[in-house]
């Protein structure tokens, strides 16, 4: 990554994918601003990484209070020009029976935060000469799957509103762009999301391959990223050819209700 100076607001530092960027970022940073819901973990991070470089903020970014407090941080700070909505949760689960609060928790904290966040630290982020948004999506914005009808509404929606506010913004010096990285080896996908991909042989990046992936995105100018070939190619055809992906998916159903769980079961917290 060629040098610059970041003032970097990251949520999700907590978890496994976001100490990865975390520690990737920090080189090319002049402040970071870390969030999350581990304080332990992220007054770690701030200890490694160096507290005169690093506030964190510890607290849940769908509420008002957390939402003060990183704006304020980040203004302490000189402001921010590179903002990261990297935090999420997870809920694998049969829709039918899924518990009510899971689902609006999957909404509130995957969709919900980060239009909040992003609205919160507009102002400074217009002050920058150069600022970029870069949410954090999953394919499964693009590709219905069964099982994850909540996780693909909240990500489809986040694609959306990255979409809209990169065009609203197209005449600003500020970029909004969505960033897709694979399945990565993190608690989000752990349990039964985790036997289910090792059945269907899929595979999992580790999160400082994601990190890495998401470093070179950075120095880019394309508005959204895709891990390879084969994930294009398959958000493609699901948009063109929908009835492809339906045929093939209708045939994993015996493996995906082998493993989701059908009982009620609160969503995963990707950024505790």
């Amino acid at each position: 990554m060629a040098h610059k100076t970041w003032r970097l607001v990251l949520t999700g530092a907590s978890g496994g994918i976001g100490q990865a960027l975390a520690k990737a970022l920090a080189p090319y940073c002049a402040s970071m601003v870390l969030v999350g819901r581990n304080g332990e973990v992220l007054e770690a991070l701030r200890e490694r990484l160096g507290p005169h470089l690093v506030r964190i903020v510890v607290g849940d970014a769908t509420q008002e209070a957390t939402l003060d407090a990183i704006a304020a941080a980040a203004g302490e700070l000189g402001g921010v020009d590179l903002l990261i909505n990297n935090a999420g949760i997870n809920a694998f689960h049969a829709f039918e029976s899924q518990a009510p609060a899971a689902l609006r928790s999957l909404l509130e904290v995957n969709l919900l935060a980060p239009m909040l966040l992003t609205q919160r630290l507009l102002p400074q982020l217009h002050q920058a000469p150069s600022a970029q948004v870069i949410n954090v999506g999953s394919l499964f914005g693009y590709l219905g799957y069964p099982g994850f009808a909540g996780y693909c509404a909240s990500k489809s929606g986040l694609r959306g509103f990255t979409q809209a506010l990169r065009r609203e913004l197209g005449d600003t010096s500020i970029a909004v762009r969505h960033f897709i990285p694979r399945a990565a080896r993190t608690p989000i996908n752990a349990g039964a999301v985790e036997a289910m991909n090792a059945e269907m042989g899929v595979a999992l990046d580790e999160p400082a391959d994601v990190a890495r992936q998401l470093c070179k995105f950075i120095q880019g100018s394309a508005w959204e990223y895709k891990p390879g070939l084969k994930e294009a190619l398959l958000a493609l055809v699901n948009h063109l050819l929908p009835a492809l992906p339906d045929r093939a998916i209708l045939g994993q159903l015996p493996v995906i209700r082998k493993h989701m769980p059908a009982s009620v079961r609160h969503a995963q917290p990707r950024s505790s």
